[in-house]
Parts: structure tokens; sequence; C-alpha cells
């Protein structure tokens, strides 16, 4: 009988329970006399044995019905119900012996080895029957679960193991475990062989497994997202424990375990920045954080505030997730904070913030940063990224702030496109206030951050939820990643290191093909990618490239201090240089064409050459100064 049959079988009723213990009760007394006259059943008195039968049965049955043994669910028999058993059978056996020296004195009705020899079957028959009955459901149930393979066969693996067995509502059975201890391999826990990352490969054929579970309190955080990946290329859902100290405070609880993430896979070991440092630059500080409700701005503010500022500004132009920050600091901090709703490029506004406030530190995160909508408003870049920077730096340098920290991006290396082009500028113009003295102006350089507003994973999530298909600009388009809590710590580092004119470099760590995290996305979801999931190449997108760059090829690093973080002396020009290109480029948003502040950028940064874009046309001139007569 197939496993789900079995599992629709009805609650036995009480009268057949009872039927069937009088049934193996009969088949007890039965044996036992054979066993007792070592089957020479010649030598049995008929009439007496007849007679002892029948009488240890209504015995029996008395005893069954003082006990009430037939009305517990055999399928789910307990310990108790066993106990039970046992005392309708020695109650019985008690009774008879009881019966043979009151009324039977010298000729025993049922002789006294028998007696004995039936309490032992008659247990065992009883007793057996019901465990057995109990253990083909179990197996029936079992083998209807899901099979899960576990990694780790140390104390948390066993722990692991034992909960799955032990929980009657997990949906869960494991049919092996991985380690990499080869002194472990092929022996077994709890009857579970344990296999490595190579011979595991049938076990998951066989059972059709489709879920992993990472069992290891001491596992490093390479070697976790290692596994991980390797059971994702297999097909397999893969969920993991939370942080090891919760494991220490609260014991292996399967409600516990959650799938991995496709931003877990993409994480490193925790960064360790020097807190000394940082909390004697910002403690009893008032620091500015412009772009505070955006992704890097809002990671910044919350960091800041675990080192004690006397006041922080928290500036953005989006209502909204202004207000959430605000909510956030109200419900989680002691610190002194303002609210300020206004754009950068507002520069009265601006001027009476920094006059009335006066901040001693400022970090300077707001930017527009989507690629294919800048190319579209080149206008929109120069202004908010170009012109508000250079508000924001000036007022830094007239109402001495002694240090100026600005979020930049990968994408200002030999920019394709508008937004880069117009950070790479933004760069350029504070790293040449550096001579005007006073205020330290540092850049920060990094790539894309996880699940920051527009980025890739948010938006694949969301394409997912709908059943898909997942658009992907181009097969080989590779991009950098970078937690946001991460990249914040080394901004708060780097701001602190600083000497002024820096442009800091993070290490970004290796780069990530946007197709391979697609896939990885899909499995984890528990889905096929091509079958369940469909996956569209668009094509690049206006300005995009198709592989990231750090640092400009003309650029070198220096070390620091800090082995994520290293120093690029780039290109730098002087104040009096830049100035008039630079007031030339943000009066031709008022007065020009889009064409025409652009090529007014690519005059300041030659080495900005359009990709994929209607902007191409401009680098086609043979001078970049000619006038946009054949346009």
């Amino acid at each position: 009988m197939k496993p789900s049959a079995i599992l629709k079988i009805g609650y036995m009723p009480r009268w057949f329970i009872a039927s069937m213990d009088a049934v193996l009760s009969f088949f007890s007394i039965l044996l036992s006399y054979l066993l007792r006259f070592n089957f020479e059943t010649q030598k049995i008195d008929k009439h007496k044995f007849i007679v002892a039968i029948v009488a240890t049965l209504v015995v029996y049955l008395i005893s069954f019905f003082i006990f009430r043994s037939f009305k517990e669910i055999i399928r789910h028999t307990t310990f108790k119900g066993v106990f039970k058993i046992f005392l309708s059978v020695f109650t019985a056996s008690a009774a008879l012996l009881c019966i043979n020296l009151v009324f039977f004195k010298g000729d025993y009705l049922v002789p006294i080895s028998i007696i004995c020899i039936n309490f032992f079957i008659s247990f065992c028959l009883l007793g057996g029957s019901r465990m057995a009955i109990k253990n083909v459901f179990e197996v029936a149930a079992t083998t209807k679960k899901q099979p899960v393979i576990l990694f780790g066969a140390g104390e948390m693996g066993k722990a692991a193991l034992n909960t799955i067995i032990s929980d009657k509502f997990s949906n869960w059975r494991v049919v092996g475990i991985v380690d990499d201890d080869v002194s472990k391999l092929y022996k077994k826990i709890s009857g579970v062989s344990i296999y490595n990352t190579t011979t595991i490969n049938r076990v998951i054929k066989r059972n059709t497994v489709r879920r992993a579970i990472i069992a290891v309190n001491n596992i490093s955080l390479e070697r976790r997202n290692e596994v991980a990946e390797l059971f994702i290329e297999k097909g397999l859902t893969v969920s993991v424990l939370p942080h090891n100290q919760q494991w220490l405070e609260d014991p292996f609880k399967l409600r516990r375990l959650r799938d991995i993430k496709i931003e877990d896979l993409l994480q490193r070991e925790p960064i360790q920045i020097n807190n000394t440092a940082i909390s004697n630059a910002l403690k009893n500080k008032c620091i500015l954080v412009t772009g505070a409700a955006g992704s890097i701005g809002s990671e910044i503010v919350k960091q800041v505030a675990v080192f004690e500022p006397s006041m922080l500004l928290l500036c953005d132009m989006a209502e909204s997730p202004l207000h959430d920050i605000g909510l956030y600091m109200h419900e989680n901090t002691s610190i002194k904070y303002k609210l300020i709703l206004g754009s950068i490029t507002q520069a009265d506004y601006m001027e009476q913030v920094f006059s009335l406030h006066k901040p001693d530190i400022v970090f300077h995160a707001a930017a527009y940063k989507h690629v294919p909508l800048m190319e579209d408003h080149p206008r929109e870049a120069i202004l908010n990224n170009i012109y508000g920077t250079k508000i924001i730096a000036d007022l830094s340098l007239k109402y001495k702030v002694s240090r100026f920290v600005m979020v930049s991006t990968d994408k200002a290396v030999n920019p394709t496109n508008v937004m880069g082009a117009s950070k790479r500028i933004a760069e350029m113009y504070i790293q040449s206030l550096c001579t005007a003295g006073g205020t330290l102006f540092i850049t920060t350089r990094f790539g894309n951050v996880l699940d920051s507003n527009g980025s890739v994973i948010p938006r694949f999530r969301s394409q997912l939820a709908r059943g898909g298909p997942i658009t992907i600009t181009h097969p080989e388009i590779t991009r950098f990643f970078m937690t946001i809590p991460e990249a914040c710590q080394l901004v708060l580092e780097a701001g602190v290191m600083a000497k002024g004119t820096e442009i800091f470099v993070f290490d970004m760590g290796q780069s990530v093909r946007i197709k391979d995290l697609a896939y990885k996305m899909i499995i984890l979801a528990g889905l096929k990618p091509g079958e369940d999931i469909k996956i569209q190449y668009t094509g690049l997108r206006p300005g995009e490239k198709l592989y990231e760059e750090v640092l400009n090829d003309a650029e070198i690093t220096a070390e620091t201090y800090h082995p994520k973080i290293r120093i690029a002396r780039a290109r730098q020009v002087s104040i009096d240089f830049l100035q008039p290109y630079l007031s030339k480029l943000i009066s031709s948003v008022k007065y020009d064409s889009d064409w025409e502040c652009v090529r007014n950028m690519k005059v300041l940064v030659p080495e900005f050459v359009s990709n994929n874009s209607k902007f191409e046309k401009l680098d086609k001139l043979p001078d970049k100064e000619q006038a946009l007569t054949d346009i």
C-alpha cells in the first residue's frame, strides 16, 4: 500500500481495537500452552485447555475494560498507552494467580508456568502491535515529508537533526549529512549517513532533494557562501542559521531557520573599523548629512548616531523618506536632530542652514544616481550632482567645516554616461578646493550597494513576484557589489583617516555577472531558470557599461592602514583652471541645449566617452570644442 493511502485510513473504532486485543490474547494463551508442552499437543488436557483459554480471555477483557487500554488512538501510541497495556496484562495475570490459589487449590485452572509465559507473550504482542502500527504510520508520514540534507555533523548539526526528527510538525526528513571533516565520512548520526560535498550528489538525485540546511556555528562567512552556492548550483533552496550568538542564547529551533537570500551570498566577512578614531572625530560634533533619506545617506545617519554627535542635520528633498528617517531617530536614539527638507541646489536656503547650525563635518551623499534617467536629463545631473555639490562644498569652506566627505561612484572612472561624468566633475571640484586650506575635502568611491533603492536586486525580486520574466540588459554584464552598512562604515573610516585631497577607493571584491545573480535568485525562490521563470535580454541601456571600473587606467593607488581602503591619485586640476569651465557648464544648463551641456562636460572630462547613447555623436567630432551645427 502506498504511503499516501495509509495516511488516508481513518481512526480505528474502539470495538475493533478491543477485538484485536482479544484475538491477540487468544493467540498468546494458545502459544503459551504450546511452548509450555514443547508443542506436544497430546500431553494437553483438552477439557482443561478450553476452560483455561475461556477463563484467561474473560479475565484479560475485564482488565482491558478496567484500564480502558482500547481507547487510545493506536497511530499516536505513547509511553503512557504502552504502560496501560502493561498494567492490564499484569493485573490479568495476577487475577489468574489469585483465582488458582483461592478456587483451584492443588489442581490449578491455568498452570502458573503458563500464566508467566502468557504474561510476557501477551505484553509483547499487545504492546508490539501498537508500536508496529504506529511505526507504519510514522514511516508513511516521513516518506511523505520533504527530503533535506544538512551541512554540518558537529554539535549544531546534531541538534538540528534531532530537532527535525522529534518535531512532529516539521515537514522535513533528513536523508544525508555533509561535513568537511573527512574522519566523519560514511559514519552515521541517528541513522543518517555522513557524506562529503562530492559524494552527496547521488543522495540528492536518489531522493530528489530540494533543500539544504547549513547547520554549523563555527564556519567562516566565505566558506558558508561557498557551500551555499554549491547547493544552489544543484538547484537546492538553502536555509541557514542566524548569527552564532543567538544560538548560544537560545537552543536550536526550526522557526529560527531562514532561507538564504542573494544578499547573503554577496556579503563578506565583517570589516573592522577604528571605532576610537571615529568616535574622537564625531562625538559632540554637529554633523550635516545631505541625501540623508537615501540608501547610503540614511545608513550614514544611523552609524554616525552611534558615536553621539551633539546634533545631526538631516537634509533631503524627498519628503516621505526624510520623515521615515526622522521617525527612526526619534524611536531609536536620544541624539538631537533636525530634518531639513530642501534641495542642495537652493543656495540661499543652504546658506541659512550653515549660518544657523555651523556644522563641523559634512557627509555629502545627495546625488542623482540612475544612469538611463540622467542620460535623458543631463541638465538635472549637472544641477544636482555638480552645482549642488559646489554649493555645499563652498559653504563648507566658508563656514570652516573641518571635514567634507563626498560619496562618489565607480561610474566616475572612465565615465561612459552623464551620471558618471557629473560625479567625476564633482570629484575634481572638491579636490581643487583643498589648496584653499581649512577644510579637508575627501572623496570616497565605490560600486553598487546591495538592496539600495532602484538597484538590480529589488528589481529582480519584484519581477520574480510577478512570475517573470527577469530582464537583463546583456548576458555578460558584470557589477561590483557591497553591502550598505559595509560601504558606510568605510565612508566613516576614510573620513577620519583623510589628510585632504584624497580619493579613497574601497575594496569591492570580485565583480559579479548579473546573469549568474538572476539564476541564483530564481533557484533560491524554489524555481527553475528558463522553465518557471524566463530570462530576457533587453540590450544595454543608454550610457551603460558592460564592466565597471574602480580606478582610471592612468591612476595609481597607495595603501592605507585599512586593508579595504586604498588611495587613488587621480588627475588633479587647480581651482583657477577649473572655475571658468565649471561656470560655463553650469550656465549652459540655463541657456543651452542638452547637447551643449554634455559637450561642456566632455571638455572638462576628456576620458568621458559615451556608450550606447545618443551623445556618442559628440565623440565623433574632430574637436570637442567644435560647434554642434551639424547635429
